[in-house]
């Protein structure tokens, strides 16, 4: 007879994480019978949630920061990852000020927390945490990116970047301590969490290394890396799977136990192959955004238990707006996780001069065929100095003037006239030019090139990410160009590079509207030209990996 044994699905270790006092406010120790209690306000629950928001919209953890100083410092980077990771770590010193977030998508709110059961709260907690969200987002400088169905196929934006997700949970282990996850997660690197139902053929090593060789191409840059990567194999259930995943690429899993345990079937990180997998990211080519090795910054891998019918595998991403921090309640006081707030130190002494042994400035003032003309001379991956006018629209921007057109009204001049920037900012802080204004992802607006640039409008793109092949068809036809700008340095963007912003057109749209700046030396590269060479096309074919078993 077997005996029973209990283990949790993810047993963690001790929390070494490192934090600071918040407030003392709002939180007490009653005694009911023979037992002490902690008790929590909802004034101490919303002070703790703006607290967080606030925090991990302009500051990062020292370790990453410290991955990207790696970057710089390691002669086998390419130039253009050395010159990603600088950009990068310029952001963050700027987003450190306080006033600008380090990304113009500032995410939807996700709270994970857990409740221990001698901890009473004098409201409904969630209503609560909404409260601290709502605070954040209606005082910071931060965008609302979040859309109510009015009906199943029209939306509204909330205005408040509410609702938010929020889960609580039990927690026997702590019983008289309230702890926290607080995430941002943006729409670029949320788009990039994955599930797939495999089978058993797959759970050897070389069969699952060229499996994920090919599901790590298709990620591609448009979630901006370098990334922090979740890979996790098995589940009791697909849901359960996919939110492991999230939750490891925050480092949360990071004290799981590194091996199984035939009796309970607990999760365990497999250490051995996270280093495998991080250098199988090293020779993807892809790089921190346009070629070299630092596609990745680390890599966490956890293997959970499976029924033996369904095999699901999660993948997922934290992008360089790596946004979490973790927080608790306790009869002490309220504390949140130590972030760093003087990023400047992590900043070598270092030029663009030493960073490639070129930039093109190019004139965005000219006409477009002269700018056309100029970016015709120049090979993919060539890095970009831009001057001059970008119209900025998006996703409904580009649903909006399909219809007009589709409806008999013509292209507006401006898609013409100037190069398009797909982008949406945050807000605009008082005395600014602009908000953080970095990049969207450039795939949702695939559909519509081909049909633009046949109509004149669209021949030079700014965006983020891979394209489709029907994007460098279309540039190859019509004699357009795709410019990579670099995925996460919107706040740097915004001090050093937009000076003038104003709406064009579809106010009512708000961030989405389309939009009119001018810029100063914003730098791009040249990702796809008029002559059909993609330079993602190079590093999206698979490899055949021989892995011993």
């Amino acid at each position: 007879m077997t005996v029973f044994s209990y283990s949790e699905l993810l047993p963690l270790g001790e929390d070494e994480t490192t934090y600071r006092l918040v407030s003392r406010e709002g939180v007490s120790v009653v005694k009911l019978g023979d037992r002490e209690f902690l008790q929590v306000s909802a004034s101490a629950l919303e002070k703790l949630t703006a607290e967080a928001i606030h925090d991990i919209s302009h500051y990062l953890r020292p370790d990453h920061l410290q991955q990207l100083a790696n970057i710089i410092a390691d002669p086998e980077a390419s130039a253009n990852d050395r010159f990603v990771a600088t950009d990068l770590l310029k952001n963050a010193n700027i987003s450190a000020g306080g006033v600008l977030p380090m990304c113009q998508d500032t995410g939807t709110a996700l709270v994970m927390a857990k409740k221990g059961q001698y901890v009473l709260t004098t409201s409904k907690d969630e209503v609560a945490i909404s409260k601290g969200v709502y605070d954040a987002f209606t005082t910071l400088n931060l965008r609302y990116s979040q859309l109510a169905p009015v009906t199943t196929w029209d939306e509204k934006n909330t205005g408040t970047n509410l609702p938010a997700q929020i889960e609580i949970l039990a927690d026997s282990d702590h019983p008289d301590e309230y702890s926290f996850l607080f995430i941002a997660k943006g729409g670029g690197s949320a788009n990039k969490s994955f599930l797939y139902q495999e089978t058993k053929a797959i759970l050897n090593p070389t069969s699952f290394m060229e499996w994920l060789d090919e599901k790590l191409r298709s990620i591609g840059t448009a979630a901006c890396p370098p990334y922090h990567l979740a890979i996790v194999i098995g589940g009791t259930s697909a849901e359960h799977t996919v939110k492991t995943a999230k939750l490891a690429s925050t480092k949360y899993l990071d004290s799981l136990p590194t091996s199984g345990d035939a009796a309970t079937g607990h999760g365990f990180r497999d250490l051995e192959l996270e280093q495998a997998v991080l250098e199988l990211t090293r020779t993807l080519g892809i790089g921190a955004q346009f070629g070299g090795k630092y596609f990745c910054h680390d890599v966490r891998v956890v293997r959970l238990p499976r029924h033996g019918a369904s095999l699901p595998i999660a993948i997922a991403v934290s992008c360089s707006a790596d946004r979490q921090a973790k927080a608790k309640i306790t009869k002490d006081g309220i504390f949140l996780e130590v972030l760093e707030r003087d990023p400047a130190h992590f900043l070598p002494e270092t030029t663009d001069e030493h960073l490639d042994d070129e930039v093109v400035a190019i004139d965005l003032n000219q006409p477009m065929d002269a700018i056309c003309a100029e970016l015709s001379k120049h090979r993919v991956k060539t890095r970009l100095s831009l001057t001059g006018t970008l119209v900025v629209a998006r996703d409904l921007a580009h649903a909006r003037i399909k219809a007009a057109m589709d409806a008999g009204e013509p292209m507006p001049e401006y898609l013409q006239k100037y190069a398009v920037y797909y982008a949406g900012p945050a807000k605009t802080p008082a005395g600014y030019a602009s908000g953080s204004f970095g990049p969207t992802t450039a795939g949702r607006m695939d559909s519509y090139v081909d049909y633009f640039q046949s109509q004149g409008g669209s021949l030079v793109m700014l965006a983020k990410g891979n394209r489709s092949k029907a994007v460098t068809d279309a540039c190859k036809n019509n004699g357009g160009f795709y410019l990579g700008s670099i995925g996460g340095p919107a706040a740097r963007l915004a001090l050093e590079c937009i000076t003038k912003v104003e709406v064009l057109d579809f106010e009512e749209l708000g961030m989405e509207a389309v939009w009119k700046i001018d810029v100063v030396d914003f730098p791009a590269f040249i990702v796809v030209d008029d002559k059909g060479n993609d330079f993602y096309a190079a590093t999206s074919a698979p490899l055949r990996i021989g892995v011993k078993a």
